[in-house]
Parts: C-alpha cells; sequence; structure tokens
C-alpha cells in the first residue's frame, strides 16, 4: 500500500542533506548571533588612556593642575587595577573573532635608582585568567596552557630601563623593556615597547608582547572542527604601582 510504501534512498539521501544543511545554517547562525550580539563587544587593548590620544608622548605638556617632576626613586608594588591577559585571533564556525582572557591576580615590584629601572619581576596566577566563554577556559586550563603543571608565569627584567628625565604627572613616555617571559615552563628572552605615566601616587606601564606559541612548547589552541586560531597571538598588560 502507498500508505505503508518506505521512504526511497533517494529521498533518505535529500532528508539528510537537508537536516545537514539546517544544522550548519543553525550553527552558524547561532555563532554569528553569539559572538556579534549576545557576548557584546570585544574588549578593547589594554593600554594606558593618555596613550591612546594623539600627541601624548614624552614631549607633551602636563595637564592643567599636573604636578612637577619629583623622584620616582625607590621600590614600587603592583596594586589593585593591574591586569594582564591575552588576544587571539580565532575562527568559530566560519565567524571571526578576538579571544580575550584576563586576570588581576598579578604580584610584582619594580626598583628605580635615580631614573633608572634597575630591576622588576611579576607574577600572573595562570588558572585565573577567565574569557566570557566557559569551555574557551577550560580549554586554556587545560590541555593548552596545562596550569596544573605551570601554575604561574612570569615577566623578569633582564636590562636596565633609563627614564631619563622625570616627567611631570600625566606625561606618558615611550619605552624599550628587555626580558625573560616564562610561560608553560619555558623561558624565552623578548623585546617589547611600553608607555609609562606617573600619576599623582602611582606609576601606570602598558604594553604588549607577541607570542608565538611553538617557542614556548604552548599547543595551538584550535579545537579541531569548532575553532581555528592562529599561531600567535599577544600578552597584554597595564600594570599600576604604588611606593612600598
Amino acid at each position: 500500500m502507498a500508505g505503508s510504501r518506505r521512504r526511497s534512498p533517494r529521498r533518505w539521501a535529500a532528508w539528510l542533506a537537508g537536516a545537514a544543511v539546517a544544522v550548519v545554517v543553525l550553527a552558524v547562525g547561532g555563532t554569528f548571533l553569539y559572538i556579534h550580539v549576545i557576548s557584546g563587544p570585544t574588549p578593547a587593548p589594554l593600554s594606558l588612556k593618555q596613550a591612546s590620544k594623539p600627541g601624548a608622548t614624552g614631549s607633551a605638556a602636563a595637564p592643567a593642575g599636573g604636578s612637577a617632576a619629583t623622584s620616582v626613586a625607590g621600590t614600587w608594588q603592583t596594586v589593585a587595577g593591574s591586569v594582564v591577559g591575552y588576544r587571539v585571533k580565532e575562527v568559530l564556525f566560519g565567524q571571526n573573532h578576538t579571544a580575550v582572557g584576563r586576570t588581576s591576580a598579578i604580584t610584582g615590584h619594580l626598583t628605580i635608582s635615580g631614573t633608572t629601572v634597575t630591576a622588576a619581576a611579576f607574577t600572573v596566577q595562570m588558572a585565573t585568567v577567565k574569557s566570557d566563554e566557559s569551555e574557551r577556559d577550560v580549554q586554556f586550563r587545560g590541555r593548552i596552557m596545562d596550569t596544573a603543571a605551570y601554575p604561574t608565569g612570569t615577566l623578569t627584567l633582564i636590562k636596565p630601563i633609563a627614564l631619563g628625565t622625570v616627567p611631570a604627572a600625566g606625561v606618558v613616555r615611550s619605552y624599550t623593556a628587555a626580558a625573560d617571559l616564562t610561560l608553560h615552563g619555558q623561558t624565552r628572552a623578548v623585546t617589547f615597547p611600553l608607555s609609562a605615566e606617573r600619576t599623582a601616587s602611582e606609576i601606570e606601564v602598558s604594553g604588549s608582547i607577541p607570542v608565538l606559541f611553538a617557542s614556548w612548547d604552548i599547543p595551538n589552541p584550535s579545537f579541531t572542527g569548532f575553532v581555528t586560531t592562529q599561531n600567535h597571538g599577544v600578552l597584554e598588560f597595564l600594570l599600576k604601582f604604588a611606593r612600598s
């Protein structure tokens, strides 16, 4: 009877193909909705407020009411407001996205003798780094960074930084730093630019360091079939210091 007739192989194939297309459409559409609507805009790179303004350089004038240059010699400790994180470009079901993870679990210090930074060292608790996606964080703590085996990341200055004439409060200066960066149990020397600003009671420093994952034996964050990432990312930081 016609009512009991089985579907033909051709109809089954068409039905399965249609179902597969529907799944893909839902996955891509849902991903687009999540990235562009639900999750909100990607956080801006960490930086000093003034550093993003045209003309904010060492030759800039102090803001109205800013204090004159004073000695910055001594030991300075990281304080609340310090942030360290990563920024990695990824493709999720065909949608371009920038993954950002951050933490404020940072300890560190810098020592200034006269107008030269003679020592600086910082430690980050890697398991505290979080993004806007819990599954990404699970991958980060597990197969990518293996925070159980390598719980901390560190940055240690290996060459002094000459500050020159100490600027007035509110003036941003640019410098180049050389340091040892330890991630995933591997230490590599890095050289990177940074921006620094003295406020009324603190020193603020921001910058970013390119990280080629293979150089630190970090597995590529790509997750087969779902997420594809570049083979490199950026470690970014905004550190705030107060005299100890």
